[in-house]
């Protein structure tokens, strides 16, 4: 198999975090998207959309969507499952993993892509070009405020998104909330039990990853 990053993107680290945890291998190669690299021929022969992480496997065949790799991976390499332990679990994380997501990583990407110059006509990733819209960028940042705040309130009863087990959504809501630095937002001082939570997930090793 072969995984295709890039180590600045938000969305490649959540599966190199899932790859640490699992303690999984896989030969990565890099697709530099500030060269736009990811728009090439021969990248778009592997996913015709234009984005990464995307898994190559030895059929030939490629993975595209964080989500969809990581499941497929926690099937080959179920030793430390993180999608969750049981039915219940599994349920709980992928609600809490959807939940951070669509008010969290797509709000941050709402609120950078159309507001940066660097995507000018790139307000959404992938093969087709779309205007930048300054509503949309304010609307992201209120979001990502309502994240911060949602968050803080949930981790003052809980370790981890499910209770006491790291799980994917905790990958998830990691990367998220550095992803939102890009935004120029950070978590602010008085959410203690949001930054507990973060600085507990930082010290993992797959934090680095």
């Amino acid at each position: 198999m072969k995984l295709y990053d890039y180590k600045l993107a938000p969305n490649p680290q959540r599966v190199r975090m899932f790859m640490v945890e699992k303690g999984i291998s896989i030969e990565t190669i890099q697709v530099d998207l500030m060269k736009t690299e990811q728009f090439s021929d021969a990248f778009k022969k592997i996913n015709p959309l234009c984005e990464v992480p995307t898994l190559q496997l030895d059929s030939g065949n490629c993975i595209a969507q964080v989500n969809a790799i990581c499941r497929y991976l926690e099937e080959l390499f179920p030793e430390n499952p993180l999608y969750g332990r049981n039915p219940e679990e599994r349920a709980l994380v992928e609600s809490q993993n959807h939940w951070v997501h669509i008010n969290g990583g797509l709000a941050v990407g709402e609120a950078f892509r159309n507001s940066s110059h660097n995507f000018k006509n790139r307000a959404v990733s992938g093969p087709h070009d779309y205007a930048q819209i300054p509503e949309l960028a304010e609307r992201g940042l209120l979001r990502i405020d309502n994240l911060f705040a949602d968050l803080d309130a949930h981790f003052a009863n809980s370790q981890f998104m499910v209770g006491d087990y790291f799980s994917m959504a905790d990958i998830t809501a990691y990367t998220t909330i550095n992803f939102a630095s890009w935004a120029k937002k950070t978590v602010p001082k008085n959410h203690s039990h949001l930054q507990r939570w973060h600085d507990q997930v930082a010290s993992r090793p797959s934090s680095k990853a």
